[in-house]
């Protein structure tokens, strides 16, 4: 994902959603701020952080660890990325519309896919003290180490995202697949 930072926050395209129904919809909401002009080279940083966490890493499954944590984080701007660029990316509707109830829809992912997800949900909800052995170890047991510090920057990476978008209320529905990427 490489972009300037201005272009993450503020679209510059009328929005284009598809909705199959004639209902009113609630009026989009409007950001609290826009980061990205306020703070720019703490944006930037965090995006050198997130072009450097992939690396090494199958972009599939890092997608759907943005996904996963963005669940848990709420951030609907970056649900809304992940899983247009998921899709782009030849990711099954059904397999990201199950990831949030991936413990009983097990049989959708591979066994280091489960760990990814469940690695992602303990580093991301710290409320429950830390991550614990058992589930740093399947982990470890899927990746190698030069993966796994990966992987934990990957996790670390989309949280900082999904505070900055969830705190700024960043706009989602204007996204399209790759929009950031050079």
């Amino acid at each position: 994902m490489t972009t300037t930072a201005e272009n993450r926050q503020t679209p510059s395209h009328t929005p284009t959603r598809t909705h199959t129904h004639t209902h009113d919809h609630a009026p989009e909401h409007t950001p609290r701020m826009h980061m990205a002009k306020l703070a720019p080279e703490v944006y930037k940083a965090v995006l050198a952080l997130e072009i450097a966490s992939r690396k090494g890493l199958e972009p599939s499954l890092v997608e759907l660890v943005k996904i996963r944590a963005s669940q848990i984080n709420h951030c609907a701007f970056c649900l809304d990325m992940h899983t247009k660029d998921a899709i782009a990316a030849g990711e099954s509707v059904e397999r990201i519309v199950l990831l949030d109830a991936w413990e009983e829809s097990r049989h959708f992912y591979t066994e280091k896919e489960l760990a990814a997800i469940e690695f992602t949900e303990a580093v991301t909800v710290l409320t429950d003290g830390f991550v614990p052995d058992e589930v740093y170890e399947k982990a470890a047991a899927h990746f190698e180490e030069r993966e796994l510090a990966q992987l934990i920057a990957v996790i670390a990476t989309i949280n900082v995202w999904n505070r900055i978008g969830v705190t700024t209320r960043m706009v989602p529905g204007h996204y399209k697949p790759g929009m950031y990427k050079a």
